[in-house]
């Protein structure tokens, strides 16, 4: 169904459904919400781009990403966040622009932007311990909405974020109860807000126990499958090894995991793990494999949930500007799976010892 198509079956003018379905004030409640009802009863969605000219906007939102974060591109975190707000975009109307762009020249990319138009707002990603972009952004008048927090700039702007430190403090505190006190954290890159947050966490965790933490199971890396394999076959070959895992993704805990078997121990009756998996759409921490109970104990979020929350908050933003900033933290859950357990005993783990060296 068109435009004229939709106008004929209210009765009203095109440029009267036209106003209300693009948010024009002038169009009366009762007639914007009658006219609404009627297009998504008939199936009716607005060319974009004669929306993009009844509006005089773009109907995009852009994400940019410097060629060093490639690699989120086929993240799974990210391609889960994409989905959910992709789903906000096309309820809206708008679409998404993804802009892949040279490490030093990701400030002259958003003002590219911004110069032609190309975008209505922006969602900010990755966001650093000290990240320049909000006030680039500021200064070049896009709207736009951080994933994640960014410490330096205070509660001055949206974001949606996960409440990273209460998470893994908790997590810590689970393994501290079930007697860890060797717990390795294998951590995304410190200069990374999240990343630094979490570090945050699991110190106040070892804090609270009068545990002093020890750097040798403290990594800090790209968040890789065989980063977590390296940093867990560290941690494990120490005279002191670790008896659990502390891992910033469910990749990198894989990777940890890898390590154990490796090792030739089993999760979790020698080593335990816990990872933030994100609540992944399609990479399920259980699966066909795990069953009813997942493998491993996570703390979860869902990031499609959030990815949908801030394409909501920027196009709310396009729409309507002047707002007070707003913010979103979401908490994560604690599910426990099979991959923790009571921490083995130091005699019991010296005999294992010398039976696999003999």
């Amino acid at each position: 169904m068109n435009l004229k198509q939709l106008s004929q079956v209210l009765g009203l003018s095109q440029t009267t459904v036209s106003r209300a379905l693009n948010g024009y004030p002038e169009v009366a409640e009762a007639t914007r919400q009658k006219i609404v009802d009627a297009a998504e009863r008939h199936g009716y969605r607005p060319n974009a781009r004669a929306k993009s000219l009844a509006t005089g906007r773009a109907m995009a939102v852009g994400h940019v990403l410097p060629v060093s974060a490639k690699g989120e591109i086929v993240n799974p975190v990210f391609a889960d966040f994409i989905a959910g707000a992709s789903e906000s975009y096309l309820a809206h109307g708008y679409d998404l622009v993804l802009s892949l762009v040279p490490d030093d020249a990701e400030e002259d990319a958003y003002r590219e932007l911004a110069t032609k138009g190309s975008v209505d707002g922006i969602i900010v990603h990755n966001p650093r311990i000290d990240d320049r972009r909000i006030p680039l952004l500021r200064d070049i008048g896009l709207p736009f909405v951080v994933h994640g927090r960014i410490s330096r700039h205070g509660d001055d702007y949206d974001w949606v974020d996960v409440n990273n430190l209460r998470a893994f403090r908790r997590a810590a505190e689970f393994l501290l109860d079930l007697g860890h006190r060797r717990i390795g954290l294998i951590n995304g890159q410190t200069a990374m807000d999240f990343a630094d947050r979490r570090l945050h966490g699991y110190l106040e965790a070892l804090e609270a126990r009068e545990i002093a933490p020890d750097p040798a199971l403290i990594a800090s890396d790209l968040m890789t499958e065989s980063y977590g394999h390296t940093a867990a076959s560290a941690m494990l070959a120490l005279p002191d090894p670790a008896t659990a895992f502390l891992c910033s993704s469910m990749i990198p805990a894989l990777g940890a995991r890898r390590a154990i078997e490796e090792a030739g121990l089993d999760m979790p009756r020698d080593v335990s793990v816990i990872t933030h998996d994100d609540d992944l759409g399609y990479l399920s921490n259980g699966g066909a494999a795990g069953g009813s109970v997942p493998i491993f104990t996570a703390t979860r979020s869902s990031v499609r949930l959030a990815g949908r929350l801030c394409a909501e908050r920027v196009i709310d933003l396009v729409q309507t500007p002047g707002q007070a900033p707003q913010q979103h933290l979401l908490e994560a859950d604690l599910t426990v799976g099979r991959s923790t357990g009571p921490a083995p005993r130091a005699a019991d783990r010296h005999r294992e010892d010398t039976a696999r060296n003999a």
